[in-house]
């Protein structure tokens, strides 16, 4: 009787496997293997297997099955109730595939969705969507990651998910550029792995053959991370100009030697002095020095950090370059950039900077502790390295965008982008040493036409309108101001729905302000539901559970910069306006999102007059 009951249970269970089958058109068919797991069967695999999303549910686990044991489940939020877009899941090109699919409920919408396609189509559907700044074409994007020069070319790989347009699943995406501004996407060049998430890192060209792959190959340096290893410092390298890379079977090549859990996003650079590689690894509150003749063995120099600069803060994505201070190589000072989350005066994440001498094995910074040096001050401006092997030019490239809303910003094709690249240099104020960050010159080729503005004076106030820009609001505007007598000056970008950026030089706190208060839409969080409709009105928006981080004005002093009038250059974008002052004296990078495009401008003064000259507006385009 036993063995019956037995043969009875195992031809029920047999009879509810086949039962949870279900054919599908094009090659899938589902098995459905109880509530939460799911059997993708596909014969004869296109090029993708397309993925429906929902952001707002959890995260189920994806894997291809190959039977190899580095086959890894990737982590995608499959859409349970309702699509909100697609992602593609690339397929061997064989007479079957295997996808297994757990975590998500047997009856969730993706089902019915999922398909096999040969192509995957990236045109933009996205209302945000910068006309001229660098994005992803789908997913998400945070660090710039691995920046360097060869051979004519600007590499830019980024921390990337091609799963989702939220933080997850990182690999190193991949664009690559002649000019820093017109941006080729090429496939993402180092993928996650069984030791983890590909976080940050850098990449440099090894002239001298160092690690032994051939002379002039490109090394790139990385941090793996995951719950089971901890975060682990990688090499890999290529021979094909970036466009692929070989993971180095002995990884990882460093550990952090005290179990620190916060141990991440290698810079690697060439020291002249020591004729060795040298290496910059964040390591919680403070950065750790290492040197090395061949890239894979590396001793430990010294650190530092602990206390220095705002508090609190959690130090990230170091760089470390060496800089003439006002032009001049003969005096020449290190600047050590470390990004910073929390800590901004904001709120959110930040990059400050340290001036000071390096000795081979011990950074000093000529600042006490307490003082703090913004590259940037607005509110998106994160994760600033420079690129290497650029010689006499030093470029930083940084992710525009702020960890209090990256991942909830009203965006859904992709999120992220990377503000305009920045010219660095350092110049002494009253005794100091600062670092300017100025647009690169390589940005005057977006510009496809000027209008010229006459000369004027400012009691009251003074309109420009219409304002005359490129593709969907696209400009950049230049003028020289001076307030003379004036307790504030300043203008508006506006639309016809009456949003607007505030942008203002407050002579009595001695600060420049944008403020994004009424710029569009401003409130958004993790909860909220933004409903976006096409009208002969341009965009309606119904929106609820919002959260504020989003909506303030950020300013700077005005006692970085030399006398009495002040040379703005404002880019403005289609989610964003950046501010550089005096040739990068002042940089200030904030996002916005209106809801129609700007397309007038309101100049003001109070209390006394103020004088505008030399105002150009340059259409965008690339």
């Amino acid at each position: 009787m036993k063995r019956f009951i037995n043969h009875l249970t195992m031809t029920l269970i047999t009879v509810a496997t086949l039962a949870a089958c279900q054919p599908q058109n094009n090659g899938i068919r589902l098995e459905h293997q109880g509530d939460t797991l799911t059997i993708v069967h596909i014969t004869n695999p296109t090029r993708y297997l397309i993925l429906p999303i929902q952001e707002s549910h959890n995260e189920g686990k994806v894997k291809l099955i190959t039977g190899s044991p580095t086959d890894i489940a990737i982590d995608v939020r499959l859409a349970v109730d309702s699509v909100e877009y697609y992602v593609p899941l690339a397929l061997p090109q064989s007479s079957e595939a295997t996808v297994s699919i757990s975590h998500v409920a047997a009856n969730a919408i993706c089902w019915d969705s999922i398909r096999l396609a040969d192509n995957f189509d990236t045109t933009n559907t996205d209302y945000y969507r910068p006309v001229y700044h660098h994005t992803p074409l789908y997913g998400w994007m945070n660090d710039a990651n691995g920046l360097v020069y060869k051979d004519g070319e600007y590499h830019l790989y980024f921390q990337y998910n091609p799963y989702g347009s939220k933080w997850g699943n990182l690999h190193w995406g991949h664009s690559v550029s002649h000019d820093l501004i017109h941006w080729e996407h090429l496939d993402p060049a180092i993928a996650r792995d069984t030791l983890g998430h590909i976080f940050s890192g850098s990449s440099v060209v090894d002239k001298n053959n160092s690690a032994g792959y051939g002379k002039d190959a490109m090394i790139a340096f990385y941090t793996s991370a995951s719950d089971e290893h901890g975060q682990i410092q990688c090499m890999a390298y290529s021979t094909d100009n970036g466009r692929t890379y070989t993971k180095y079977e002995k990884n990882p090549i460093l550990t952090p030697f005290d179990g620190l859990k916060d141990f991440r996003d290698p810079k690697v650079f060439w020291y002249e002095p020591a004729q060795k590689w040298y290496m910059i690894v964040s390591a919680d509150k403070n950065m750790r020095f290492y040197s090395s003749t061949d890239m894979k063995n590396w001793e430990y120099l010294s650190l530092f950090g602990e206390g220095y600069g705002v508090q609190p803060n959690q130090f990230e994505c170091p760089d470390f370059i060496r800089l003439p201070v006002n032009g001049d190589k003969n005096n020449m000072k290190w600047v050590m950039i470390v990004n910073i989350n929390p800590g901004c005066p904001f709120g959110g994440s930040a990059t400050e900077y340290f001036v000071g001498e390096f000795d081979g094995k011990e950074f000093k910074c000529d600042n006490d502790k307490s003082v703090t040096k913004w590259l940037d001050f607005g509110k998106d401006h994160y994760a600033t390295v420079c690129f290497s092997n650029t010689g006499d030019r030093t470029i930083a490239m940084p992710w525009m965008s702020n960890w209090q809303y990256a991942n909830v910003t009203p965006i859904r094709q992709y999120r992220g982008a990377n503000a305009l690249p920045r010219e660095l240099s350092l110049y002494t104020k009253d005794g100091e040493i600062y670092m300017a960050a100025n647009a690169v010159k390589e940005t005057e080729d977006l510009r496809k036409g000027t209008e010229f503005i006459n000369d004027f004076a400012l009691s009251d106030e003074y309109i420009v309108s219409p304002l005359a820009t490129g593709i969907e609001g696209a400009c950049e505007l230049e003028m020289d101001i001076t307030p003379n007598k004036a307790q504030t000056t300043g203008f508006q970008l506006l639309n016809d729905k009456g949003e607007k950026v505030d942008i203002y030089l407050d002579m009595k706190s001695g600060r420049i302000v944008m403020d994004r208060n009424q710029s569009g839409l401003t409130a958004f969080g993790e909860k909220s539901e933004l409903h976006f409709k096409e009208t002969d009105d341009h965009r309606k928006t119904e929106s609820v559970n919002y959260v504020n981080d989003f909506a303030l004005g950020t300013w700077a002093p005005l006692s970085l910069c030399e006398g009495k009038t002040y040379h703005l250059d404002v880019f403005v974008d289609k989610c964003s306006i950046e501010i550089f002052i005096d040739n990068g004296r002042i940089a200030m990078t904030n996002l916005v999102f209106p809801t129609q495009p700007y397309n007038a401008l309101r100049f003001y003064s109070e209390g006394g007059e103020a004088k505008v000259k030399n105002l150009k507006v340059h259409q965008l385009g690339l």
